[in-house]
């Protein structure tokens, strides 16, 4: 069926349910009834009475009632089953002339369909075929739609408009409810590993006067009120260090961060991030922090440290493995060690290895290119990279025994950057002479670089305990616990352009 015949048809099932509504407004006064209180859930249901036998449930007597959305409709002249699917799961229900008698049951089958929301309540039973079912004593329709169900043989199988139309993918496709709800206890789960080490959640703004903390172009808006710019956060980082020299010692967000970027398979321009900061830490000790936390949420969701994520099997288990950026590029990309003297020689190395990186990069930023380029996607089991050069890293503490690298470490699981950590930047000086590289390098034609943030070295002035600070990429690490290959599948409403032909639609609907 071409797209034109599908539009015409879905037109005309619209209208025809549309019809349908009109008909059923005439014989009941409210179409949106809110006076229907469901006790009861099907998926409890089905466990509570799992293997109870016809005569057991009959003998029982006692009564349910449920809400849901009819997922499947079949008649029998006076009698009908219906399925009905809530918030947990489905239950089947029996509707008949003798349970809730000819007059409302004459209703129901002239207008209740596919798609339709109801309520019923009744006694349980069991079908011959072995189903638990609710045989209806009253029934009533909450809500009588109007679009029908995807097609029943394909369903809603189109990915743009599963994206597009969530709320119709989650009724339809179980296994993406699942995803969510495992999605939810992943973010409590790492709520409470925090809250538990007591950490203090907090909220930042989002909403800023300079975008800052991480390397990344803004979104850019206007405040009318006060005509001035502000920009969309592409990270807490700089907000949630205030709070540290301010004495919360241990704090943490889960929110929301805005990148001006490209869209793909792990990336999205709105996403969420987890950022901790604990004072009286470096790197290393965030590491062991950020292992424990990733390790124990994925037992305590997934039942196990050992998961699988397409065609991988992943060890979760601690403790991850850590190599230095340097060790890796000799271990894992394969490289030699006279292949990264200088920056022209890593042009050279990766040449020869097929790859092209940006032009005229300086050592420190064509050092991390060839790395992301070589080992990336190599890095399976959860391994930690550390030691980055300290121009790539304008936040990070450099070593103390050779200050051109800093203590930094990222963390890679299944080829994919999942956590960034490092020990913090307290000095107010070199963060200041940092900044200063940073608008030099916007200057020169970067637009990732960060601007120059005076009340964050004014505030380092007064003072940061060393501090370590970690931000986790909540979809990817969700995506991973999942096995999602997409972040637009763990996000419920990705970032789409816009329908084609909808507002041509809303402005014809509106002119009738």
């Amino acid at each position: 069926m071409n797209d034109t015949n599908k539009v015409v048809t879905e037109s005309h099932v619209i209208a025809d349910r549309r019809a349908r509504f009109d008909a059923l407004a005439e014989k009941q006064k409210v179409m949106y009834p809110n006076s229907f209180r469901p006790q009861h859930l099907a998926d409890e249901m089905q466990q509570q009475f799992d293997g109870w036998e016809k005569e057991k449930l009959l003998a029982e007597g006692n009564k349910y009632s449920v809400a849901g959305r009819v997922m499947f409709l079949r008649m029998f002249g006076k009698l009908a089953f219906v399925q009905l699917q809530d918030r947990t799961g489905r239950i089947q229900t029996s509707v008949s002339i003798d349970g809730i008698g000819g007059k409302e049951f004459d209703l129901f089958k002239e207008y209740v369909e596919l798609g339709d929301l109801v309520g019923v309540e009744g006694t349980l039973t069991r079908t011959r075929t072995g189903e638990l079912t609710i045989h209806a004593e009253k029934l009533v329709i909450l809500n009588k739609t109007i679009r029908p169900l995807p097609d029943k043989f394909h369903g809603l199988t189109d990915v743009e408009q599963r994206y597009r139309m969530r709320y119709v993918d989650l009724f339809m496709n179980p296994d993406v409810r699942d995803v969510f709800v495992k999605r939810s206890k992943i973010v409590q789960e790492v709520r409470n590993f925090f809250l538990d080490k007591d950490f203090l959640e907090v909220e930042t703004p989002m909403l800023q006067t300079q975008h800052g903390g991480a390397s990344a172009r803004p979104f850019e808006t206007h405040h009318n009120a006060l005509d001035m710019p502000l920009s969309l956060r592409i990270a807490p980082e700089l907000y949630l260090k205030r709070l540290v020299v301010g004495g919360l010692e241990r704090v943490f967000e889960i929110n929301r961060n805005f990148r001006n970027e490209g869209i793909s398979v792990r990336h999205n321009p709105e996403f969420t991030m987890m950022e901790a900061y604990h004072a009286h830490l470096d790197y290393n000790g965030m590491m062991e922090l950020t292992e424990n936390l990733l390790s124990g949420v994925t037992e305590k969701v997934c039942g196990s440290t050992t998961i699988t994520y397409g065609e991988h099997e992943v060890d979760m288990s601690t403790p991850f493995r850590k190599l230095t950026m340097h060790d890796a590029l000799l271990e894992v990309g394969g490289v030699k060690e006279e292949d990264l003297d200088s920056v022209e020689r890593i042009y050279s190395a990766a040449k020869e290895r097929g790859v092209s990186l940006k032009p005229k990069l300086d050592y420190a930023h064509a050092f991390m290119e060839l790395f992301e380029e070589l080992c990336e996607e190599k890095l399976i089991n959860p391994t930690f990279i550390t030691d980055y050069p300290k121009a790539t890293s304008p936040l990070a503490r450099s070593k103390d025994s050779d200050p051109e690298w800093a203590e930094r470490a990222e963390l890679f699981v299944v080829g994919r950057e999942l956590a960034n950590l490092f020990s913090e930047l307290n000095d107010p000086i070199e963060q200041a002479a940092r900044f200063h590289d940073q608008v030099s390098r916007g200057k020169n034609g970067d637009d990732e670089a960060m601007s120059y943030d005076h009340d964050y070295v004014r505030a380092l002035e007064y003072g940061m305990m060393p501090t370590a600070g970690l931000g986790v990429g909540m979809d990817r690490f969700i995506m991973l616990l999942t096995n999602q290959p997409n972040i637009r599948d763990v996000i419920f409403f990705p970032t789409l352009r816009p329908e084609a032909g909808l507002n041509e639609m809303v402005e014809t609907e509106v002119a009738e």
